[in-house]
């Protein structure tokens, strides 16, 4: 999977770009604040409908403008694939093909993308919630039913959250948002568990070459109920449904939803031991290098296509082994965008074959080309 042509309007620091990219490398130079994670971040809404930078889509608007636009050509193998997303104040408009999609989870997944930002290395000692939206964002470009499922949750959350604000005592529409709740739920932690299993199988043996075999990486999901390795979804909705039980004063006392996907967890374990309060700051790097790798061999062998890959400024937070591990596992399979402000630092051949851009106050020029 390719990205051909990137057409931007309005969008951020710029009026207007249109650009053509190469199949390997692109890298986008230029001092700070003149537009070259901008550029990435277009890459990564035109996939995904939202930024990883951002939960305010006005922010992407150019300055005193209506509307921000973003048009992509996608080559894949089945062809050539337009995509255009608008964003203005009334929402968004998507199309693929020239056809507009009424839900964002029938847009998601046209064009795969993962992305690897300094932030990215909070993937391990940062929030629980920086780690669900690492499961969440990367299912959902691959399994359109997750995202459905996801949507309908966070719904029916949001009115029992409400209700429960307004709540003094005992209420029957409780009951039907909480049974409306676990059977999503209950959907919810089943797939992220079986995603979890094929990620590890992926990460385990990249985390170990990367750390010259000396360490050993797991994961495991923490879920407000006890999930067998086989697990039923009865005996899962038996289970959350007395977690509810449990939690029913204290949930109607505070106002807010205590159990359920939205409070769970990636554990991620090294030689045995939690590397978010035990590992090394090399061992939590090592490890979320180890996750993104092993999201690229997993979006390429559940959709049959290698996704994108965007590194924004991330290649001078890494090691020169770690690069070098980086950029020998990407080359000649996936086309990536790199950002930064200067190359002198890296010697590998990839970067040194790569079409280059600079970029200067949100005008792109192309200053060599493979």
């Amino acid at each position: 999977m390719n990205l051909e042509t990137l057409k931007l309007m309005n969008y951020r620091n710029y009026e207007k770009a249109e650009l053509c990219f190469d199949n390997e490398i692109n890298l986008f130079i230029g001092e700070n604040a003149q537009g070259k994670t901008n550029l990435l971040e277009a890459i990564y809404v035109l996939a995904m409908a939202n930024s990883h930078r951002t939960s305010h889509d006005k922010e992407l608007i150019h300055w005193n403008e209506e509307y921000a636009r973003i048009e992509g050509k996608v080559q894949n193998a089945r062809g050539g694939l337009p995509l255009d997303l608008v964003i203005s104040k009334k929402g968004k408009k998507v199309k693929v093909n020239h056809l507009e999609k009424r839900k964002l989870s029938d847009y998601i997944g046209a064009l795969n993308v993962v992305m690897f930002a300094p932030e990215d290395l909070n993937l391990v000692k940062g929030s629980p919630s920086v780690r669900r939206r690492f499961i969440d964002m990367e299912m959902g470009q691959v399994y359109p039913v997750y995202m459905h499922e996801l949507t309908r949750y966070y719904k029916v959350l949001q009115q029992r959250n409400a209700l429960l604000k307004e709540l003094k005592r005992e209420s029957t529409m409780l009951d039907i948002l909480t049974d409306q709740l676990i059977a999503s739920a209950v959907k919810i932690v089943q797939r992220r568990r079986g995603f979890l299993e094929l990620l590890e199988k992926r990460a385990a043996p990249i985390h170990l070459a990367i750390s010259r075999e000396r360490e050993e990486l797991t994961l495991s999901y923490k879920s407000s109920i006890e999930v067998s390795e086989d697990p039923d979804l009865s005996k899962m909705v038996d289970k959350m449904n007395r977690k509810f039980t449990e939690v029913r004063e204290r949930e109607i006392d505070r106002g807010v939803t205590l159990v359920g996907p939205h409070r769970e967890d990636l554990g991620l374990f090294v030689n045995g031991k939690d590397v978010q309060t035990y590992g090394s700051q090399g061992q939590q790097r090592t490890t979320a290098l180890s996750l993104k790798l092993a999201e690229i061999e997993l979006i390429a062998a559940e959709v049959g296509e290698y996704p994108l890959l965007l590194l924004d400024d991330v290649l001078s937070e890494l090691d020169g082994f770690r690069q070098s591990h980086l950029l020998h596992a990407i080359r000649g399979k996936v086309q990536t965008f790199v950002t930064t402000t200067s190359v002198d630092a890296i010697e590998h051949e990839t970067i040194k074959a790569a079409t280059r851009y600079e970029v200067t106050d949100g005008v792109v020029e192309v200053k060599k080309m493979r």
